[in-house]
């Protein structure tokens, strides 16, 4: 492991999961166990050398362990998992930088549902009736299942990893929704920019998507600009 000759807790963290492509790995394990080619799936960019070299490191670092009844597979070791509050606020705070789609930049199953782990206000939800939303962004499908304070989220559709859907306990309150969006259209609905009733419904309640948009909410960091002009209000 190459080292910072530095003795603190930042430099230690960074040489054991801040290689290139390190955290989007755990970011896509702490959906789930995968497969090394749900991985490779999932970040059709990296290269799979580096896959694989990533894998071995993560697994050295004790982050990462293989799922010993899953051939291929892996899945996060309790100090793994301790990076998801980690991750959740590098999600958020990327929100404030995120801008348009780059050409060929894709949104996967598992970026998806770690969006809407970060932009899950459970303050908000407490007071709402329980729903599932089946939420269709470009070519990633989540099924998020809200009841209370409590979220479940996993990704859906033929080319997701198979997991157990959340509890039927949405369904039983009998409010669900279905709508489909593009990215830069989830990204003004988080942040609060678009009007919910804008939003096209395949099925459901519609009314639903105004509850969505009360429930993920992400706000975006201050653009720099902002903060230079008001400071130099002040000093005026």
């Amino acid at each position: 492991m190459r080292g910072f000759g530095q003795y603190d807790g930042v430099a230690r963290a960074i040489e054991r999961v801040g290689e290139r492509w390190a955290l989007l790995i755990v970011r896509d394990l702490l959906v789930g166990p995968r497969r090394y080619g749900d991985l490779k799936a999932s970040l059709p960019r990296i290269p799979t050398n580096i896959l694989a070299d990533r894998l071995r490191e993560l697994q050295e670092s004790g982050v990462v362990r293989r799922v010993p009844t899953v051939r291929g597979g892996y899945e996060l070791t309790p100090l793994g998992r301790a990076l998801e509050p980690v991750v959740v606020e590098l999600e958020r705070w990327g929100w404030s930088v995120l801008g348009d789609p780059g050409e060929e930049e894709r949104l996967s199953h598992e970026g998806l549902a770690i969006a809407l782990r970060s932009a899950f206000r459970a303050e908000s939800a407490a007071d709402e009736p329980a729903t599932e939303y089946v939420l269709h962004v470009g070519r990633a499908s989540v099924a998020a299942s809200v009841d209370g304070r409590a979220l479940e989220v996993v990704p859906i559709g033929p080319d997701a990893v198979p997991q157990p859907r959340p509890t039927d306990r949405a369904d039983a309150a009998g409010s669900s929704v279905e709508f489909a969006l593009e990215p830069s259209e989830l990204r003004d609905l988080i942040a609060g920019r678009a009007d919910a009733a804008t939003v096209p419904v395949l099925a459901g309640d519609a009314g639903a998507v105004a509850r969505f948009a009360r429930t993920f909410r992400i706000d975006p960091v201050r653009p720099p600009e902002d903060a230079v002009g008001g400071a130099a209000a002040s000093v005026a």
